[in-house]
């Protein structure tokens, strides 16, 4: 499908409205695409997101549940976090994956790459599958109290199924894997 190249948001200005350690906003005065003066707002994440979904020989995964302070309410999530963009990211999802659980794994694949909020944000997100699990102690960081279960993974795809499961970057790894396994194309 062809679509146009050229951008067709004009930038007149931008501003600095906030900076730190995670992301930044700006303001831009902007003439939109119908040629209207307007204003837009871009959050930049300095991190990329990552999404692990592990999978041992019995088809169980590994979900991590944690009060997120934006929601104001408990998530049960993948084993997920940010690694810097000059970063390699599979070093990043090796290192979220012992941090959150304490696993390592001998086997990886990417398995999906997407935007998480595209209308205001830029933040990328890579999901990898990890096989071929081995435990160790969980190493996560000082902001973080999480516990760490073990699920059949066909349990949390209808946990997710039944919107008990709503964080964006788990509902799409469950989805992606669910699809895979169904297309018998889930990387070794």
């Amino acid at each position: 499908m062809q679509h146009p190249e050229e951008n067709p948001w004009q930038i007149l200005a931008e501003k600095q409205v906030y900076d730190n350690a995670w992301i930044n906003l700006t303001e831009y005065q902007v003439i939109n695409p119908s040629g209207n003066p307007g204003i837009y707002g871009k959050v930049h994440f300095k991190n990329r997101a990552i999404g692990i979904v592990p999978l041992d020989d019995d088809m169980n995964t590994y979900l991590v549940g944690q009060y997120r302070f934006a929601l104001n309410e408990y998530s049960w999530e993948i084993p997920e976090g940010g690694g810097p963009l000059n970063d390699d990211p599979l070093a990043a999802a090796k290192r979220e994956l012992l941090e959150e659980t304490g696993l390592k794994a001998a086997k990886w694949a990417e398995v999906q790459r997407m935007h998480l909020s595209n209308s205001v944000s830029d933040e990328l997100c890579i999901i990898y599958v990890a096989r071929c699990l081995e435990q160790f102690e969980a190493e996560p960081e000082e902001t973080e109290q999480l516990l760490v279960k073990k699920v059949p993974f066909e349990e949390v795809y209808r946990m997710v199924c039944a919107g008990e499961i709503t964080d964006s970057v788990t509902v799409a790894a469950v989805l992606k894997v669910k699809l895979l396994l169904l297309e018998n194309s889930l990387p070794e």
